[in-house]
């Protein structure tokens, strides 16, 4: 009896340590993934630039199965000193951000872009706005009255992502084996530019290098909500 106690107990040992060695190499196929932004059609115009542009990257999977799960959230994007901070914000698709006015004269926050459309319409100071980013895309962010003005939400339905750091570069961890597409945005590209940088990416090991992002040139400068340049106006009435 007492043999068959200890040969099940030695069962359960085997068993167990069969499972955490499994475990332990699917966390060991979790790989870094990492790129780097640079200006310019060549790596020597890149390499003399000051400052990388805004940019992010991120991963969809390609593999079928369940997909990766995000959770929504709430987030924040203060006007102050008529500036939207932070400039950049990447949230789970389904999060709120809310835009608080801390300036001592009325916003007007809007965006007509297929990430997300809204107008929040005019609102005074300290006063708060908020809107539910329910579909994956990119929504640039503007106050119809300051011209100077802008924003960027990104909403994903990946977690892997990256946003670009100070030097351009981008490092996306825990990344399991698969295929994915890789996607792309640059502060100033159109969409078409951005939509060439698409691409199909394998990933396996511990670590994967993607290797330079080449940024292009600017686009024009942003119409207000009516689709019309902004006024020219030294000291506006806002």
């Amino acid at each position: 009896m007492q043999l068959a106690s200890s040969s099940r107990l030695f069962s359960r040992t085997i068993l167990t340590a069969s499972l955490l060695a499994t475990l332990g190499s699917a966390a060991l196929q979790a790989a870094e993934v990492k790129a780097q932004l640079v200006a310019g059609t060549s790596k020597t115009v890149a390499r003399k630039a000051e400052k990388p542009p805004s940019a992010v990257i991120w991963l969809k999977p390609l593999d079928s199965g369940s997909p990766p799960a995000v959770s929504a959230g709430r987030f924040t994007l203060l006007q102050k000193n008529k500036m939207f901070t932070p400039h950049l914000l990447v949230v789970p698709v389904g999060s709120s951000v809310a835009f608080p006015n801390a300036d001592p004269f009325f916003h007007n926050v809007f965006s007509l872009f297929d990430g997300k459309r809204f107008d929040l319409g005019l609102y005074e100071a300290g006063s708060t706005r908020s809107v539910v980013f329910s579909r994956v895309g990119v929504s640039y962010i503007f106050c119809n009255i300051h011209s100077e003005m802008s924003a960027v939400v990104i909403a994903l339905d990946t977690p892997f992502y990256s946003i670009a750091d100070a030097t351009g570069a981008f490092d996306i961890a825990g990344v399991p084996d698969g295929d994915y597409s890789l996607r792309v945005w640059i502060e100033g590209q159109t969409q078409s530019s951005l939509d060439q940088l698409t691409r199909r990416v394998h990933v396996a090991g511990t670590a994967v290098a993607l290797g330079d992002i080449h940024a292009g040139t600017s686009t024009a400068p942003h119409l207000n909500k009516f689709g019309h340049p902004y006024e020219p106006d030294a000291k506006p009435t806002y």
